[in-house]
């Protein structure tokens, strides 16, 4: 009995690091990127916009393919696909690196997309099947602590590279990485497979053709013009095929994304508070990782150090979120993240200037890192304790879908707001247009945070309604 309680804390153990490291992988690489394309254009050429594909062309196949690479997890194990989506990962590293054009590397980007897109969401569900329930939230918190330390380190790390050695060395980084995690993967993980017998390829192909359309518009808008036909086009086109994958899940008899998981509200606003925090915080990072660059005036390296007392949160306090958020609940430790989130964002855009002091900063780095750090910790367990074991890979593909929805919006939507208050004129405009930008994102994540309170309280008084109900489920949200 104690052997086998040991080798199942074995199995555990390896499932967190095989899943935790992968995490960090395809985290990492939706910004490492971008304090690099000085250095890729300088060697590669091209304009603006092959530079900025360089970016988008990752986040598009990420987002569009995270369902699909959990319904295929699903229906042909998950262990397998897990492999197969690291090899792909790290077979597209090897090719970024080696690019000798601005359209290989595109190329090479957008098929990185597609093994993250296929091993991303299957972290959450092999990591869930070898912990015990009682466990999960410190698991999670872990898992949470590497993923969003890699999310906000993507500039730092990417600088760092780029400095001193060579940018292709952000894409390098993956390849021994992946080659020593498939084996592992191997060995250590067990297989397991989710219920539907079959794909649902009209739902993958209408959700894909559907995500597509209004990322690419959001992506291409300060581009190519708001207005323009092929972004206008997009978000139509998007909105028409989203749609009809809504109309069809509805009475498809194997669908990919279950319409019955809305109904429940914790499902609801978990998802919806993930699309707003990175909405936020991924459009706030992407602007103020400029602010620090070209109106301070600090090297891609030295902004990211000077962010650490943000980035660096999620390492220190995330584990310890996921142990709280296993003793009184995940719902406050998650709204409380997103809370202190928001009022860290709004200190920014009350502090800065363009002569502000890093002393004055330092408060809002703190305050919003301790928000993004509880944030990230429970809210994994709270997706997938909101449906059903046999649901979790549907689940997890469609939260990280979410992440990623959000994160091309937020850029997209606070890079909008920033020129149309300012530029990059000069330091004083750059200001102009970071401050509402940053109100923008403050007040996103604060909706996020209301969304989870309220599908709390209305949790909490279904539950009170509903004691007497036999098979009543309590709220994930409810604590």
């Amino acid at each position: 009995m104690e052997h086998g309680t040991a080798a199942r804390r074995g199995t555990a153990v390896w499932a967190l690091i095989i899943t935790s490291v992968a995490g960090f992988m395809a985290a990492l690489d939706n910004l490492v990127v971008t304090t690099a394309l000085p250095s890729i254009r300088k060697d590669l050429g091209g304009g603006l916009q092959d530079l900025e594909w360089t970016v988008s062309a990752y986040t598009l196949t990420f987002a569009v393919l995270l369902m699909f690479g959990a319904a295929l997890g699903d229906r042909f194990g998950r262990r397998r696909l897990f492999i197969i989506g690291l090899g792909i990962f790290s077979a597209a590293s090897a090719g970024a690196a080696l690019a000798p054009g601005m359209g290989e590397l595109i190329a090479a980007r957008a098929i990185q997309g597609v093994g993250a897109a296929i091993l991303m969401p299957l972290t959450l569900t092999l990591l869930s099947a070898a912990v015990p329930a009682e466990r999960r939230g410190t698991a999670f918190g872990i898992w949470g602590a590497a993923n969003g330390l890699a999310v906000a380190t993507g500039p730092l790390i990417g600088g760092t590279l780029t400095e001193h050695f060579t940018w292709q060395w952000i894409f390098w980084l993956n390849v021994p990485l992946g080659l020593l995690l498939i084996p592992l993967a191997r060995l250590r993980l067990d297989e397991s497979r989710g219920p539907n017998p079959r794909l649902d390829l009209p739902g993958t192909a209408l959700a894909s053709g559907g995500l597509f359309g209004i990322v690419y518009a959001l992506v291409r808008g300060n581009v190519d013009g708001w207005t323009s036909a092929s972004v206008l086009g997009g978000l139509i086109a998007g909105t028409v095929l989203l749609a009809a994958f809504v109309s069809y899940e509805l009475r498809a008899k194997n669908p990919m994304l279950p319409m019955r998981l809305f109904r429940s509200r914790a499902f609801s606003a978990i998802n919806a508070a993930s699309l707003l925090m990175f909405l936020g915080m991924f459009g706030s990072i992407f602007l103020l990782s400029q602010f620090l660059q070209g109106v301070v005036g600090y090297s891609p390296m030295q902004a990211g150090v000077r962010m650490l007392p943000w980035t660096g949160m999620p390492m220190l306090v995330a584990p310890i979120a996921g142990i709280l958020s296993d003793r009184i609940g995940g719902r406050p430790v998650v709204a409380a993240g997103l809370a202190l989130q928001a009022v860290g964002l709004g200190l920014f855009a009350l502090v800065i200037s363009p002569d502000v002091s890093y002393a004055a900063q330092v408060p809002a780095l703190v305050i919003s890192g301790v928000g993004m750090a509880l944030y990230f910790a429970p809210s994994a367990s709270l997706v997938m304790s909101s449906v059903r074991p046999e649901e979790q890979g549907i689940a997890s593909g469609a939260n990280n879908a979410f992440r990623e929805i959000g994160g091309a919006l937020g850029v997209a939507s606070l890079a909008a707001v920033f020129s149309a208050h300012g530029g990059y004129e000069s330091a004083s405009r750059f200001v102009d247009g970071l401050t509402p930008a940053l109100w923008v994102g403050a007040g996103a994540v604060a909706l996020a945070a209301a969304a989870i309170l309220s599908a709390s309280l209305t949790g909490q008084a279904g539950a009170t309604r509903g004691a007497s109900g036999a098979g009543s489920v309590p709220s994930a949200l409810s604590g």
